[in-house]
């Protein structure tokens, strides 16, 4: 069964996934490290982890599998849903795949080298509506692949 996996704090298409969801009828968990507000559905299931860094990514990279789609802008918590045969996407509608997570990791670490030396880098783009309309489209594509295993 099909599960989406929301890495919470700080998410900005929480309604999409509730939405895409429900169209679908998947069961979702809202993953967090505080209380975040749900719409009230039996298929959507807030978990509030301790405290830490990596909590929530921890409690996600043990549950998802394949089939499931995980739904995180951590490249770290998507390389581990990767590894578990679950699929992985951005707020921004990027879809992290094997072919594209290793560049994606050492673009990161250059640029926390980069930071721990003082270079300032430039950091995400600001959110936009198109973000969120290309998100929409991939996570619609992604739930039909899975649906499809």
């Amino acid at each position: 069964m099909t599960s989406l996996y929301i890495d919470a704090d700080a998410c900005p298409v929480r309604d999409e996934v509730y939405r895409v969801a429900g169209r679908y009828r998947l069961a979702v968990f809202v993953v967090s490290n505080s209380w975040i507000r749900t719409p009230d559905d039996a298929r959507i299931t807030a978990i509030v982890v301790d405290e830490g860094p990596d909590a929530a990514d921890d409690w996600i990279a043990a549950r998802a599998g394949p089939g499931d789609v995980v739904i995180t802008a951590d490249l770290p918590l998507a390389a581990r849903a990767l590894e578990a045969g679950a699929q992985a996407l951005g707020p921004a509608g990027r879809a992290f795949t094997t072919d594209n997570i290793g560049a994606a990791l050492a673009a990161r670490g250059i640029g926390e080298h980069l930071r721990s030396f003082g270079q300032i880098t430039a950091g995400p783009k600001p959110f936009a509506r198109s973000d969120r309309s290309r998100f929409l489209q991939a996570l619609d594509a992604a739930v039909a692949r899975a649906l499809r295993r």
